[in-house]
Order: structure tokens, then C-alpha cells, then sequence
């Protein structure tokens, strides 16, 4: 199995801690991820360190607090198919966070450096709308949760895409692997990625231009990608909608990229 593909983890996967992506187990130096499956009752709590965190609750309610601050129960969606946009907390580094599950809740733990530039604090869903974006079968939706255009966050760059069964997304193939800025930042990435109905799969390949990376995974519900370089476009197959959340962070928090010369004809015309 592919290195960059990661599975959920533990007994069955299903329930508790089912994923724990750090920047030493993932092999580079920004992005972390951890997902949670909590049934009702069950609580969790984390100290931040030097990391901030960003904690979406993707799906079902939790009571969530930060540091010394109660925010109460959040969160509404109890499908994440149902593409309201997500309850999300930003939580500053030199804190700690817990959440309590009052329904069956699937909570994720979005981490990068902290530099001290917010406060803890509710993000969303206010602020937060769905955009659609591409043309034909290049359309998805998304849901910009705490992309730059949003100042709530030091590193972190987090939002979630739903792409209708048979459709690409992160398409046409682009990269962000080089610090040279206004050009292209460097951000490392992973998805999280949910299919409807859940027994389906997708398509997920990343690969570098001059082949030193090439892999083309098949992901099923709750697997996570790791997008360290490279193009990463993902596909969803006839009969299944997919969904993912994405983390992406580096040394800038700005997203530029650039897409593969051989395929960003297919952008140019549709945005022509």
C-alpha cells in the first residue's frame, strides 16, 4: 500500500482516535491531522504545545472548549452529505482543547505551527457559504472554512469540497510545492476523504513532473491522502459523492499554485 495513503487506525477504525498524522509521521514539517469518532458521552481533550488548532466537527454535536473558555454545544450536521457548512473552532498554541460528544460526533483536529496571531475563538459557520467552482464535470462545492481570505488562523489553510458522483476535483492537476512566492507557496496537504454511499470509492492520484512520485490510489470512506509534492487531482466515480476536507500549511499562509503545463488548457478555456 501506497505511503501517502493512510487508513483508519485502532480496533475496527470506527470509533475513538482513527487517525494521528503528525509532521514526524507523515515525513515532513507543517500539516498535522487527527479525527476523532466519538459516541455519545465520550470526551477528548489535547494540549495545543506549539501548534494551533483548527477542530471541525464534520459531522454531529459536542460541547468544545479552549483554554478556559466554554463555547457550549456545536455543530448541526449531523450528515456531512448534507453540505451545511461545519461548526470549526480555532484554538491558539500554549492551550489545550476538549470536546464532549452529545451525539455520535466525527471531529476533526487540524494542526500547524503557531505564531500567537489569534485568539481562541468560534469560526464557522458564520462567514462560511458554499461556492461552486469548475465547469461540467470539473464542478464541486466548497465550503472556504479558513482559506486566507479568512484572518482566523496564524498557519493553518483548511476547507472541505463535495464533488458530485462522476465528477474531478482538484482539477486540473496543480501543485504548491516550492517556496517562491507570488509564484507558488509551499504547502504541504492531506485529505480527508468520505464517500456517499459510504461502501464507494475514489480515485486519488499524486505525482511530480519529473516522475520521482507517482501514485494512484483508490480511497475509501474515512481514508486520508497525503499530498507532500506534486499534482493531486481526485475523482469520484458514477453512483458515489465524494467529500474532503483539506489542510494544507508552510512557510506563508497563501495558497498559489501552479497547474501541470499539459493540462491548463482545460482552466484557461473554462475561464476564458
Amino acid at each position: 500500500m501506497s505511503q501517502l495513503l493512510r487508513k483508519p487506525t485502532g480496533t475496527t477504525g470506527t470509533t475513538g482516535k482513527v487517525h494521528d498524522i503528525t509532521p514526524e509521521t507523515a515525513g515532513w514539517g507543517y500539516v498535522g491531522f487527527g479525527l476523532y469518532r466519538l459516541t455519545p458521552g465520550e470526551t477528548v481533550a489535547e494540549p495545543t504545545g506549539d501548534r494551533e488548532v483548527i477542530l471541525v466537527l464534520v459531522e454531529g454535536k459536542a460541547e468544545i472548549g479552549a483554554g478556559d473558555r466554554s463555547f457550549g454545544e456545536l455543530g448541526d450536521r449531523m450528515n456531512v452529505f448534507d453540505r451545511t457548512p461545519p461548526h470549526a473552532v480555532y484554538v491558539p498554541g500554549g492551550s489545550d482543547w476538549s470536546a464532549s460528544a452529545t451525539t455520535a460526533c466525527t471531529l476533526a483536529v487540524c494542526t500547524a505551527p503557531a505564531k500567537g496571531g489569534h485568539p481562541a475563538q468560534v469560526i464557522g459557520p458564520a462567514g462560511i457559504a458554499l461556492e461552486p467552482r469548475g465547469k461540467g464535470a470539473n464542478t464541486r462545492h466548497i465550503h472556504n472554512i479558513a482559506m486566507e481570505g479568512r484572518d482566523v488562523a496564524d498557519s493553518l489553510l483548511v476547507t472541505e469540497v463535495f464533488t458530485p458522483q462522476g465528477n474531478w476535483s482538484s482539477y486540473p492537476p496543480h501543485r504548491h510545492d516550492e517556496d517562491d512566492y507570488p509564484n507558488m507557496t509551499y504547502l504541504e496537504e492531506t485529505y480527508y476523504h468520505r464517500l456517499n454511499p459510504a461502501q464507494g470509492f475514489g480515485v486519488q492520484r499524486v505525482w511530480t513532473e519529473d516522475g520521482t512520485l507517482d501514485e494512484t490510489m483508490a480511497v475509501s470512506d474515512h481514508d486520508v491522502v497525503l499530498v507532500p509534492r506534486g499534482h493531486h487531482p481526485c475523482g469520484a466515480p458514477y453512483g458515489y459523492e465524494m467529500y474532503y476536507l483539506n489542510v494544507m500549511a508552510g512557510p506563508l499562509r497563501k495558497w498559489r499554485f501552479r497547474n501541470h503545463p499539459d493540462h491548463d488548457w482545460i482552466f484557461q478555456r473554462d475561464s476564458a
